[in-house]
């Protein structure tokens, strides 16, 4: 195979790994508290235990990465992955499977942004946008294949080869880095920014945890209120500590820009409701509307097939038009969309009570998702868009990892239609605040002095990287 092919397929299978894990496990969540009990908080740690690590530590690994070795770093998260996968897939009881959990997703942390950096250092700039594109294409397919294929297995076989699966594309991944060898440290590296990464994870980690405690032992109970105000403090000194280190995880520089400030800003609320409306649909349909698996992950597909179809369209509008009205409506539009599912009682009719929804809010997806990424990472220099599109995804992340672990907030600790669609307007109300931010915060780019009165264009050609859903 050619040298060059062998990297950007070694790199797909990377991220199509890690990307699969995250689309599967929603739908085997119910499956899991049935076996291991814990109700609805283990459901929630089953899912924030990956995000805290992943969120916490991707911009810290892609640091990693430039100073040890991609390759290197490339073979521990791998070594990793599939270690803390088959321990997920034998764990006895909830805490085993949380933990291991928690440390599947320090190791996806080393994945995505080690094998784009692998595609970077090996294609000519000439070939990048291409090799990437390939890339976004083939790990998307992650998000459609991910909840057929979690639901086929748990119906059919157990929950625990959702989990097991891994192992087979990890070895063949390491079979195919053999042939390109190792790689040696940067003599030039710059210093690892290790203390911003602990508070990071102390700060979110506390706060998660009480967050996600607090529906059992109420605010007042000193295992939540202790861990909740050392997280918060965690979070303060994380900023504070950013903006004088040396070599920052952080680099808060970036947020100067203002569409680069507005465009995470919209994030973080876009991405939560995208995160929370996701967790709790599946769940609701399995547990309280008797569907199995399988028709749970179908039920939850119609976004990402019109994110799939229509994502790029928007992103050329977007591109021709500027992104700002499509950022605040698109938002809008997938609330409809939600709003819509508060149709939904028992017994469950999915064509009238849910599919119509799920429509209406894909089609205001694909409406932002491209035009977003495009907004934010059009706003920081282009050596830059490395890291600004890891920023970027790190907010995402921490959005979901946050909305997720307040779910017993919202829905009083049981999921029932009431609870749904409690959350169903939680997750509107979080997209209108999300296109708000966008409307008022996003300025269109200003057109080349050279092309007159022509639409203006992106100032990055990377945008296409990161246009899919973070999970």
């Amino acid at each position: 195979m050619d040298p060059r092919a062998r990297v950007l397929v070694i790199a797909i299978v990377v991220a199509f790994i890690a990307f699969l894990d995250g689309a599967v496990i929603n739908i085997a969540l119910p499956a899991i508290e049935a076996d291991l009990g814990g109700g609805l908080a283990l459901q929630q740690w089953a899912v924030d235990a990956y995000l805290l690590t992943l969120g916490s530590l991707i911009l810290l690994a892609g640091s990693l990465s430039d100073s040890f070795g991609r390759l290197r770093i490339l073979r521990i998260g791998l070594y990793g992955f599939g270690l803390t996968s088959v321990v997920c897939a034998i764990a006895t009881d909830g805490t085993i499977l949380v933990v291991a959990r928690a440390l599947q997703g320090a190791a996806g942390a080393l994945l995505v942004p080690s094998s784009l950096a692998l595609i970077i250092a090996t294609f000519p700039r000439s070939e990048q946008g291409r090799a990437i594109g390939r890339w976004t294409a083939w790990t998307t397919s992650a998000f459609l294949v991910g909840p057929l294929l979690g639901g086929a297995l748990v119906d059919l076989v157990s929950w625990r080869l959702v989990f097991a699966i891994n192992v087979l594309p990890i070895a063949a991944a390491l079979v195919m880095l053999r042939p390109l060898g190792r790689d040696e440290p940067n003599p030039d590296r710059a210093r690892v920014d290790w203390l911003g990464a602990a508070l990071g994870v102390v700060g979110l980690g506390g706060t998660v945890f009480a967050l996600i405690e607090q529906g059992r032992l109420g605010w007042a109970d000193p295992l939540v209120f202790v861990p909740m105000t050392v997280g918060l403090v965690s979070l303060v000194a994380f900023v504070a500590w950013e903006r004088r280190a040396p070599a920052p995880m952080l680099p808060l520089t970036l947020f100067r820009a203002r569409n680069f400030a507005a465009g995470n800003l919209a994030t973080l609320f876009i991405y939560a409701a995208f995160s929370l409306g996701l967790f709790a649909l599946p769940i609701f349909l399995q547990e309280s509307g008797g569907f199995p698996a399988t028709l749970a992950g179908l039920a939850t597909l119609p976004p990402t097939v019109m994110l799939v179809l229509l994502g790029s369209w928007f992103g050329g509008l977007g591109g021709r038009y500027g992104p700002r009205l499509f950022m605040a409506l698109g938002p809008m539009i997938v609330a409809l969309g939600w709003l819509l599912t508060l149709a939904l009682d028992l017994p469950v009719d999915y064509w009238w009570q849910v599919f119509p929804g799920m429509v209406v809010a894909g089609l205001g997806m694909a409406m932002t998702v491209a035009p977003l990424t495009a907004a934010i990472l059009g706003a920081v220099d282009p050596a830059r868009a490395g890291i600004g599109s890891a920023v970027n995804n790190a907010v995402a992340r921490i959005a979901g990892l946050v909305a997720i672990a307040s779910i017993g907030v919202i829905v009083a600790g049981r999921l029932d239609v009431d609870g749904y669609h409690r959350v169903a307007i939680a997750t509107a109300l979080l997209l209108v605040v999300g296109g708000a931010v966008s409307w008022i915060g996003i300025r269109n780019p200003a057109p080349p002095a050279d092309e007159g009165d022509q639409p203006a264009t992106p100032a990055s050609g990377t945008a296409g990287a990161d246009e899919r859903p973070r999970s």
